[in-house]
């Protein structure tokens, strides 16, 4: 195998594992590696693979906004908690590695939504509302990632 496919296919592998653990763009990552692909093999069907894997990362951008922000506001979670929980998640990352990002996000969320709703309980069921929300918009990604993956291997058959 020479080494361009072995690249490529390292971005792709990495651009996966950066969406398990989100650190990376890993979608555009994946995309990065078919794209290289494309270029090196310069044939027409390596460039329609990598059309079809732009249209794949596309339409897996749209859904992972737009199924779960129709959830949160289904859960009445309001755009200012969203806000909150990111803002929790950066600072949560930096004050602990890699597990305040998951937890700073919670600890935002649910802080917004207590002094919004002032009761535990429903800002409980509004935080889970999110992680949920977040938890499906990266399986949406990574559902994406690993199809654009499928169809590079699949190109890779077709153009050996």
């Amino acid at each position: 195998m020479d080494p361009v496919t072995v690249v490529a296919g390292a971005m792709i592998v990495v651009g996966i594992l950066g969406l398990i653990v989100p650190v990376l763009p890993g979608l555009l990552l994946c995309l990065a590696g078919v794209l290289l692909w494309a270029w090196h093999v310069g044939s027409a069907t390596s460039w329609t693979v990598f059309g079809v894997c732009v249209a794949v990362a596309a339409v897996g951008w749209v859904v992972q906004y737009t199924v779960p922000n129709r959830r949160l506001k289904e859960a009445g979670v309001p755009g200012l908690a969203k806000l909150a929980g990111l803002v929790g998640a950066v600072v949560g990352f930096f004050v602990i590695p890699y597990v305040g990002l998951f937890v700073g996000f919670v600890v935002g969320v649910y802080l917004a939504e207590q002094v919004r709703l002032r009761n535990p309980g429903r800002a409980w069921a509004a935080t889970k509302a999110a992680v949920k929300a977040v938890l499906t918009s990266i399986g949406i990604e990574l559902a994406a990632a690993v199809l654009v993956s499928w169809i590079w291997v699949a190109g890779l058959l077709l153009t050996r």
